[in-house]
């Protein structure tokens, strides 16, 4: 029994190092250690944290996880701000969490990237080596662009070209988000038809097809802007495949997505049969206004639910396909997908007609909303909020948040106060049950904006304080008609 005991023991004290390796992994920095720490690392991802904020909490585990993939490439660290206000007001931290990365403990800029682990370690991984990658042979030049990624490569004329100190700004500036490379050998570019100074965008290997040509060429005058411009046009191609990455670069404008079981990785050729299709309606309906992408529904699950009503059992192994506009309109396809595309081209023919009804989540609109504050849903906010005649102070809670139960008998006050004017509402809605409309930025618990009458597309965020006195301040300042208190006028 002791032998067994001895040796559980030690099977149990060798799991801790594996225990608190991920977390080892991760660089604790303070005011006085910190200049000359992150001045050994070449490249230092460093978050900026205090220990009582959630969203810090919530981002550790995906830090701790990359910074473990990272080990030996990236050294990534971070600074409690609560204990270390030196370091923290140096470089501007007013709001948790903070990333920046560090180049040899210079600050380079914020940290933009995705805040998964994956996410993490694949922008950091862009971070390393350097801003574009000389190319000398044509090996070397097929090895780059046989990428997951595209690729963007100079072929320029020699090493004293005046276009290629342009091109490496570029590269520097927009190294995270894109891959650069550059030859000061023009024969490179023969294969492509390129006999003078000229930038080849490559999109990816796997996304070959033939409604498209793999290879653009960009000849203009070069500057950061013109190829910055060129990039942004041309990389997405006709069909790109949206991810948890890109998502929010290829949603500011009109976007039918197709989600399935995309798997570029394992099976490449699965994951184009349907994206053959979706290219095939997307050439038929170019020019339209509306672009096209597919993606991974594994990694859309959650969005899908939520923005959607699609549970995880519809559509079984069929794409589901979904059209989010650059104004927050949403729509599903119903009809199952079939294999000859024709449901697909039913539903963008009902789309483009004006057919199709927008998927709104929505709480059921109240049979009674006497309440002196009003109740506001998603399906009747356009009838309460952006009634015409009306100032409406909107508050978007949620019914966890501590703050906004807190806030209610003020905000019942307020709205008890204001009864005897008609021309002013006072409502509220619980955004996690509700879509929000756009225009309306909702980040966190309480928000409050008031919708002026004539003009509900410039909502004015509250930002004041949380007294009744406060918001009939706000209210006598920005309302369009004049407050009045039972029958007098308020004067504060």
């Amino acid at each position: 029994m002791e032998a067994r005991a001895r040796l559980l023991a030690l099977a149990l004290l060798s799991c801790v190092p594996a225990l608190g390796s991920s977390r080892r992994d991760v660089l604790e920095l303070s005011d006085a250690d910190f200049d000359y720490l992150s001045a050994e690392h070449e490249t230092l991802l460093v978050t900026f944290y205090a220990p009582w904020c959630g969203h810090c909490k919530k981002l550790a585990p995906d830090f701790e996880k990359a910074a473990t993939r990272l080990k030996g490439t990236v050294q990534l660290a971070k600074v409690d701000c609560t204990a270390n206000l030196e370091v923290c007001g140096r470089f501007g931290v007013s709001g948790y969490p903070t990333l920046k990365i560090f180049r040899n403990g210079r600050d380079s800029g914020p940290y933009d990237g995705p805040r998964s682990a994956d996410g993490i370690y694949q922008h950091m991984k862009k971070q390393t080596g350097p801003d574009s990658v000389l190319l000398q042979t044509e090996d070397e030049l097929q090895t780059f662009i046989k990428h997951y990624d595209a690729s963007v490569v100079g072929v320029l004329s020699g090493a004293d070209s005046s276009h290629l100190a342009e091109f490496l700004r570029a590269a520097a500036l927009l190294r995270e988000q894109f891959r650069f490379a550059h030859s000061v050998d023009l024969e490179l570019g023969g294969s492509y038809g390129v006999t003078s100074e000229s930038v080849l965008l490559f999109r990816p290997p796997r996304l070959d097809n033939k409604f498209e040509d793999s290879v653009i060429v960009f000849r203009e005058y070069l500057t950061i802007g013109s190829l910055r411009r060129f990039i942004g046009d041309n990389i997405h191609g006709v069909c790109p495949h949206l991810t948890m990455e890109n998502r929010d670069r290829l949603r500011v404008r009109d976007l039918l997505t197709a989600h399935y079981d995309l798997d570029y990785h394992h099976n490449p050729r699965g994951s184009n049969y349907w994206r053959n299709r979706v290219m095939k309606m997307a050439s038929t309906f170019s020019g339209r206004g509306l672009f096209f992408s597919v993606a991974n529904k594994k990694d859309f699950l959650s969005e899908l639910e939520e923005d959607f009503g699609l549970g995880t059992s519809d559509g079984g192994e069929l794409p589901f396909v979904t059209i989010r506009t650059k104004l927050g309109h949403k729509y599903t396809m119903r009809e199952e997908f079939t294999r000859d595309g024709q449901s697909l081209e039913r539903f963008l023919n009902d789309y483009f007609a004006g057919r199709l009804k927008r998927f709104i989540k929505s709480e059921p609109i109240p049979e009674r909303n006497s309440a002196a504050v009003k109740t506001v849903v998603a399906e009747n906010f356009d009838d309460l909020v952006n009634s015409p005649e009306r100032d409406v102070l909107i508050q978007f809670y949620s019914r966890s948040c501590s703050h906004c139960k807190k806030l209610e008998p003020v905000y019942t006050e307020l709205a008890e106060t204001l009864s005897s004017n008609p021309n002013i509402v006072i409502a509220r809605m619980n955004a996690g049950d509700n879509d929000v409309p756009n225009g309306y930025d909702v980040q966190g618990y309480p928000t409050i904006y008031l919708a002026r009458a004539g003009r509900k597309d410039e909502p004015i965020r509250y930002e004041g304080g949380r007294e009744l006195r406060d918001f009939l301040k706000f209210l006598k300042s920005e309302s369009t008609h004049r407050l009045r208190v039972g029958a007098a006028k308020v004067e504060l």
